[in-house]
């Protein structure tokens, strides 16, 4: 496969693309916490990827690392580009008021809302150790391959790991920023957990 990818086989490149493409979308979406960004971001990964193929080296294992390298830095770039959208949204007039679909996408809004909380709880760690946690744990590199993705040492993905643990483990023990713990009430579809939960959830997986 990598010599394939590196002559600019086409068709490696299609099966390339079949058996990472959802990896690399829910490795930039748990980063950015936007579709639209992951989506965007999945799309210059790949681009990226045939752009630079030459540089993939002939020897060695799964191509999924070189993959999330490089779409760790996509996502990266989309938080950029959603600060200076912010920015620039902020000073600027309030939109005018359009019809609310709200009851014909509850769903949607739903998985918004989890998505959201999984990015904030992500969000305050340092982005180092971000990126590190999303790699190994959500997205299941082993030190290694995480050291490959990032072009790190090993050693640094254990310390940057051990220490996103650490976090984490403090933010599952505590009430949320700004609110205190809540019951979910009956029937609810998950809009009342909060973000020490899935920090709480990424610690359980990582242990696993």
């Amino acid at each position: 496969m990598r010599a394939r990818i590196r002559s600019g086989d086409r068709a490696a490149f299609a099966d390339l693309y079949d058996r990472y493409a959802r990896a690399v979308y829910n490795h930039a979406l748990r980063l950015t916490g936007n579709w639209a960004d992951a989506e965007e971001a999945m799309s210059e990964t790949f681009l990226a990827a045939w752009r630079t193929r030459e540089t993939v080296e002939p020897e060695g294992g799964s191509l999924k690392p070189w993959l999330l390298g490089i779409a760790t830095n996509k996502a990266h770039n989309a938080n950029r580009g959603m600060r200076r959208r912010l920015a620039f949204l902020a000073r600027s007039p309030e939109p005018r008021q359009v019809e609310d679909f709200a009851d014909e996408t509850a769903g949607r809004i739903d998985d918004a809302r989890r998505l959201a909380t999984v990015h904030e709880a992500l969000s305050r760690l340092r982005r180092q150790d971000r990126e590190v946690i999303a790699l190994c744990v959500a997205a299941g590199l082993d030190y290694r391959q995480a050291a490959e993705a990032l072009g790190i040492p090993v050693g640094t993905v254990r310390s940057r790991l051990s220490r996103a643990r650490a976090r984490l483990a403090r933010i599952s023990s505590v009430p949320p920023r700004g609110r205190g713990r809540k019951a979910e009430p009956p029937g609810a579809r998950g809009e009342m957990e909060s973000e020490a939960a899935f920090a709480a959830l990424f610690l359980q997986e990582e242990i696993r």
